[in-house]
């Protein structure tokens, strides 16, 4: 007996087109959960415990939580799990909205919180940062936009794009993401927006973050000094350009 989820698979009838979806669904489920992110299980555990997520009457959490993972982290596309699993492209959609939902309602809970370094670090590189939570910048991700709306995501690479406002901690995590304001937009006025959100970055009292010279130098945001030459080979495994990527 080769039991999936408690469904015993040599009771299917092969002669049925839905049992055979049936069977195929919970054999790729049960390489997503298994093979591709063993947290799943875990994950699933919390959303059910703190959000009280539960199967629907034709989807299981299992279902749920390991299509939006993969959705997510493998970047994987809707189209791909709708044959993957069988699934309507509204179903898939729909309910990789349902678990989205219940994330972002779980953000203080899930969502990793940025760590400053201590005031005792011996880190040749971050021993002169102390308090520091981690680094942030724009980039610029080129889209396709109508006409009317070009000249508003014009940016100064002379590019079509959407300019993204990216926070990261010093061992490379992103931490928080703005994305959807146009090219043309300063990434001062970014960064502002972020900070007036409800939910936006928050900087604790003490704490900063560094960026580069197209920003304010102020509290809790530490910008170089301008016309300062820095030791950039020090930082050389480091990426430094802003990524760029078509959508």
């Amino acid at each position: 007996m080769y039991l999936i989820y408690g469904v015993d698979l040599a009771a299917i009838s092969y002669a049925s087109e839905s049992a055979t979806r049936f069977m195929i669904r919970l054999m790729n489920l049960h390489t997503m959960l298994f093979q591709s992110d063993e947290l799943c299980h875990k994950i699933c555990n919390l959303l059910a415990t703190h959000d009280n997520l539960k199967s629907t009457s034709h989807t299981s959490v299992e279902e749920l939580v390991g299509s939006f993972l993969h959705i997510l982290a493998q970047n994987q596309k809707i189209r791909l799990i709708k044959c993957q699993m069988r699934r309507s492209t509204k179903m898939v959609s729909r309910n990789f909205h349902l678990v989205l939902n219940i994330v972002l309602r779980l953000h203080s809970l899930l969502f990793k919180k940025p760590k400053p370094i201590p005031e005792n670090s011996t880190d040749e590189r971050w021993k002169w940062f102390k308090r520091y939570l981690g680094a942030l910048d724009g980039a610029y991700i080129k889209v396709h936009v109508p006409t009317d709306d070009k000249f508003r995501y014009w940016s100064r690479k002379n590019k079509i794009a959407t300019n993204v406002l990216g926070v990261c901690t010093p061992n490379m995590q992103f931490i928080y993401v703005l994305p959807r304001w146009e090219g043309s937009i300063a990434d001062d006025r970014v960064l502002r927006d972020a900070i007036t959100r409800r939910n936006g970055l928050k900087v604790p009292q003490g704490q900063y973050y560094l960026c580069d010279d197209g920003y304010t130098n102020g509290e809790r945001f530490l910008a170089p000094y301008r016309g300062q030459r820095y030791h950039l080979s020090e930082w050389s495994e480091l990426p430094i350009d802003s990524v760029e990527e078509e959508l």
